[in-house]
């Protein structure tokens, strides 16, 4: 199995075939809550926080993330304290390593979270 954890992210010019489905879903058994389309081009994960303000705090700490490692999801906050984050690789038209990178360090971040509130 990936440890995703200890990668960093690779810039992507193209020319690179996405994932294929079998590895996408090989990837998503490393990165749990994280759901493939169903065109397995691209993963999503909903979050539940608390209220506005920690949605908000949530989205720009995902901003943090994806800015050290030069990979950007698209962020979406929607009824008020939920966050949609969806990730894939424009460059390639679908999955790399870089999303399942970026995934798991934003799982990271939110398990750490609940681990600090309990």
């Amino acid at each position: 199995m990936q440890d995703f954890l200890q990668q960093k992210c690779v810039p992507c010019e193209g020319g690179v075939e996405p994932h294929s489905p079998e590895k996408v879903r090989e990837y998503l058994a490393v990165v749990p809550g994280w759901q493939a389309t169903s065109d397995f081009k691209q993963i999503k994960r909903e979050f539940t926080l608390k209220d506005f303000t920690s949605a908000l705090k949530f989205i720009n700490q995902v901003g943090d993330i994806a800015e050290a490692e030069g990979h950007h999801p698209n962020l979406e906050l929607f009824s008020w304290n939920h966050v949609r984050i969806v990730l894939y690789t424009h460059a390639s038209g679908g999955l790399s390593d870089n999303d399942f990178i970026i995934a798991a360090k934003i799982n990271q971040w939110w398990q750490a979270q609940a681990s600090a509130k309990a």
